[in-house]
This record gives structure tokens, sequence and C-alpha cells, in this order.
């Protein structure tokens, strides 16, 4: 969809404020055409010597009064149609954050936060601009212009007004290199201003690893060089739009002076009155606002254009998770996974290869295996982060594919190795997904979680901020906090992704052992738990060994290490380190 499509669906959607902006401002075209008129009336009774005090005082007084109305009018105008317009730059903010949060981690892999933030923020300003302002410069600027032309040609005299006209398209030609210019210019200006934002929001994400590593300097030259590309690509923009001016300039300083050339011979010969004279010559002046609303229309179309050129395909590009499920019932029952394989987009090596894995409700089944083995691949595709190449996952003999993603996010509770937290206070973390929870629940989930006494040191407890991305907060504590706030959902599916990498062997043998509690008082509860950490899934009901993409070994703890493979040598391994450390 181009620019001026999605401003004319806009416009026919919103006719009202539209319509009532532009009777208003053909009201100020007249009453601006008119009072030159009446002007010139004046000037050739006083050339006549008819001079009368009543009459003179009632013309001024309705001058006054056409002063004041064009005021009052173009107040009211401005409110109805810059109304109108901010109404379609908050539709566009909400769609494209309604289509950003449908998207998944693919379409987030291939654009940065900063440059979304840019679209959301000056790209949609450029759109409100153009469906506002460009709007009312352009009919506000055409109507005038019609009108004078008119009152030019037909009311005083044809000969002034083609003489006056002859330098206009000469300045239509600079016009339109002029906007040519522009609209490259803003296409690049946005693109510059984007990479700006990412490097500043990495800056302050990793502001800590920075400082450790004694990286300010360098990060500041590469900030200054950066904001050096965007001011100058802004600047380019800007240098282009200053040449309108002087265009219009050249061209009414022509017309002027063709004007009075010609309307002096016409004087001197009597074709003319000096009335009519001095009324071209203020109609000659009321032109000046149409050619900078000319000038100011095409600068506003064309970074428009190019900012609708980056929006419209973030708002149309496809969702990378496909939501097409009917069913209307939340998931329940066994998850089974068959015959399962996947290999992340762009790339031919497979993160998944014929997995066949089952969960029964009630029961916790635990991942293990090397790093870039796929057990994080695993969780992703039971989120629906991603869809599986070949091969199945069903919960409750029902395809994932079939159940709603909401339906799907209800019914699973995920607590990933670097969990994430809002700037709000612990209590409000922890009961994100539950509002109404009662601070005794969130409490309860606390305790589970092993966070709660750790919270009750704090200096507001429950209340205390976390700061952003919970910086206040240590890392086991960030996710402690987590699988709190998953605990308190209540959710039929519970999925650790590592999520007790940070903590002490301590703490967590006491949160595995009140996760069992929780499982044995729900018999339809499933945790699947994927860690580094052998004695995280010792006490599953199955384990999983994956090698290479491929299930390698599975059985219970005991079973394993009885197998003698990679998980009896990884066991042996992490207890003779558990025991050196105890020392």
């Amino acid at each position: 969809m181009r620019l001026t499509d999605l401003i004319a669906r806009y416009v026919r959607e919103n006719w009202r404020p539209y319509l009532l902006s532009a009777l208003m401002l053909a009201a100020v075209s007249a009453l601006t055409v008119w009072i030159p008129r009446q002007v010139g009336r004046l000037v050739d009774t006083l050339a006549n010597g008819n001079f009368d005090r009543d009459a003179w005082t009632q013309e001024l007084f309705g001058l006054v009064l056409a002063g004041a109305a064009i005021y009052f009018l173009r107040v009211a105008w401005r409110l109805q149609l810059f109304a109108a317009s901010y109404r379609l730059g908050a539709q566009l903010r909400t769609r494209l954050y309604a289509r950003l949060c449908l998207q998944g981690p693919q379409f987030f892999h291939q654009r940065g936060t900063g440059d979304l933030m840019a679209m959301a923020t000056n790209d949609i300003d450029s759109v409100e601009m153009a469906s506002g302002e460009a709007m009312l410069a352009g009919f506000d600027g055409t109507l005038t212009l019609i009108m004078v032309v008119a009152m030019m040609t037909l009311g005083i005299d044809w000969r002034l007004a083609a003489a006056a006209l002859l330098p206009f398209p000469l300045m239509a030609i600079a016009f339109w290199r002029i906007s040519t210019q522009i609209h490259a210019a803003s296409r690049d200006s946005p693109d510059c201003f984007g990479k700006l934002n990412d490097h500043v929001q990495e800056t302050l994400s990793g502001v800590r690893t920075l400082r450790a590593l004694g990286l300010e300097a360098r990060n500041a030259r590469r900030f200054a060089e950066l904001a050096e590309n965007a001011a100058s690509a802004s600047l380019r923009a800007q240098r282009w739009e200053a040449a309108f001016e002087p265009a219009v300039g050249l061209a009414l300083v022509s017309a002027t002076v063709l004007t009075l050339g010609l309307g002096g011979y016409l004087v001197w010969q009597d074709a003319l009155t000096i009335g009519a004279l001095t009324a071209f010559s203020m109609y000659l002046g009321q032109l000046i606002w149409p050619m900078f609303a000319a000038g100011w229309v095409l600068s506003l179309l064309e970074r428009g254009r190019a900012a609708w050129g980056r929006l419209e395909p973030t708002l149309s590009a496809p969702l990378s998770t496909l939501d097409h499920g009917t069913l209307s019932k939340l998931p329940e029952g066994a998850l089974v996974i068959q015959s399962l394989s996947f290999s992340y987009p762009g790339h031919e090596a497979l993160a998944l290869s014929n997995i066949d894995v089952s969960l029964m409700p009630g029961q916790t089944l635990g991942i293990v295996g090397a790093t870039g083995a796929g057990k994080s691949s695993l969780l992703r595709l039971l989120l629906r982060q991603y869809a599986a190449h070949t091969g199945s996952i069903t919960w409750g003999g029902h395809a994932l594919a079939q159940y709603p993603l909401d339906a799907l996010q209800r019914a699973t509770s995920w607590v990933p190795q670097e969990p994430f937290l809002f700037s709000a206070s612990i209590a409000e973390n922890i009961a994100l997904a539950q509002a109404n929870a009662s601070r005794a629940e969130i409490e309860q989930a606390a305790r589970l979680a092993c966070i709660h006494d750790d919270i009750v040191r704090m200096p507001q407890g429950y209340d205390t901020p976390v700061g952003e991305k919970g910086v206040s907060l240590s890392g086991g504590q960030r996710q402690r906090v987590a699988i709190a706030r998953a605990l308190l959902t209540n959710a039929p599916l519970l999925l650790l992704d590592d999520a007790l990498s940070a903590v002490d062997t301590q703490t967590e043998t006491s949160i595995l052992q009140h996760l069992q509690t929780v499982r044995q008082s729900s018999q339809d509860r499933m945790t699947l738990i994927v860690s580094h950490r052998l004695s995280a899934v010792m006490d599953a009901d199955h384990i999983v060994v994956l090698k290479g993409a491929n299930v390698s070994e599975q059985g219970t703890h005991a079973s394993l290490l009885e197998q003698a493979g990679w998980y009896a040598a990884q066991w042996r391994y992490q207890q003779l380190e558990a025991s050196l450390d105890a020392d």
C-alpha cells in the first residue's frame, strides 16, 4: 500500500473532521481574497475624492471583523484536522505494537530494537504530519492559489496576471528537483537514526560489561560517529528543504518586477486604476503562502513516503508463527513428541533429529546434554516460537498448531535461563500473569521458589522496585522470582530452561523438593526441566540425553548410571566437582 492510499482510506473513514476543516479553510480563503478587493475599492474612493466618514467606518469595521473571523476559523480547523491526524498516529502505533507482539524470535533476529523504536516514533510522526499538516497546507494553498489567480485574472486585469505568472513554471521545475533530493535524504535519515537507537539501547543494556572491560571511550567514539551520521543525514534533508524559500523568493521578486513594470505602464495609459494596481499587488503578496505551501507539502509528503517505506514492510510482514488454532479448550492430557526434526531458518544443520519423547500428566521429564545438543530448541518448538519441519508434537491427542496461541500460552509456564523482569516491584513481577493474585498467594509462590526470605530482608519487602530488567537483583534472585511467577500461574505445563543455573546446590535441592510437592498435589501438572546440572533432573520420572541433535540415551537416573554412557560420566564429574567445592 502506498502512502497516498493509506491517507485516502483514512480520510474516507474519518471524513467529518476533514470536511469541516475544508469548509472552514474555504471560508478563510474567501475572506482572505475579499480583503484586497475591498482595500483596492477604498483606495480608488480616496483617489477620486469621495470620502464619507460613516461609510469608511463601516468598511474598516468590516475588515476588522473579517480579520477576526479568519483568526478564529484558523484555530478551529487546526483543532479539527490535527486531532484527526493524531488519531491516525495512535492507530499506527497501536497496529505496530500489536504486530510486534505477535512476531516470533525469527523476526526480531533480523531487526534491531532501536530501529523498531525509531519506526514507532519518528517514522509514524512523519506519516502523521503527511496526513495532517500536508493535507491542510495542500488544500489551503491550492484553494488560495485558485481564488487569488481567479481574482487577479477575472477581477482586475488578465494581462497583469499573465505577466505575474511567467516565472512560476521555472519555480515548479525547481520544486520537482528539490523534492527528489528530499526523498533521497529522508530515506537515509531514519536509517541512520535507527542505527543510533540500536547503539544506545545496546549500550544501556550492557553498561556493566562495558565498564568492566574499560570500553567507555571506544563506545563513546562509536556513538559520536553514529550521531554525526544521523545529524548529517538530517541536515541534508533540511538543506534541500531550505532551497524552497529562495526558489519562491526569486519567483515572487520576478513576478513583482513584471507586475510593477506593466502595471505602471497601464496606469500611465489610464487602462488601470491605482486602486486596482494596489489590490493586484496585495493579491501577488498572497501568492507567497500557496508557493510556500507547495514546498512544505512536497517536503512533508517525501518525508512521509520515506517513513512509510520503512513502516509498511514491518506492518505487513508475515507472522513468523502462524496462529490458525480452532480448539476452544485449554490443552490437557499427555504431551507426545514423535519423529521430530528441526533446523533453524537459514541453517542446513539439524538442531533436532528424529526425537521421540512423551510426558504424561503428573510426571517430570528431564532433558540434558552438552551445549548445542538441542535442549533449548526443543522448548522453543513446544512454545511454538518455531515450527517443526517433520514429525509432530501433540498435547492431549491434538497437534499444538490446533490450539490458539493464547490458549497454549495460558497452559504453559516458561522460565528461561535469563528471565526478564520489568521495572516494577517484586510483587508486581511475580504476579505479572496473575494480576488479581492476593499478597498471600504471591508470598506462597515466593516460598516455593525459595526467594521469600531474600525479599523480606529488602528495604521495602515485596514492594521493592527491581529496576530495569531486575538490575538490583542478583542472577539467582532473578531466576527465583521468575520461578515464583511461573508457579503462581498454576499452568498444566511448567518448562524450566536451565532456570536453576545461577543458584547454589542447596537452594536448588529445596526448589526441586517444593516442585515435587506441587506436582504431587496436582496430578495433572507436567514439568519439563532442561539443565546442565544433572542433580536438577535426578528425581525426574524420565530423563532424555541429547547429543548431536539426537537422543543418545534415555531412562531414569538409576538406569542411565547403569548404562555407563555420557550421563554416567557427567554425573561422576559433577559429583567430584561438588565435593571439591565443599572442601
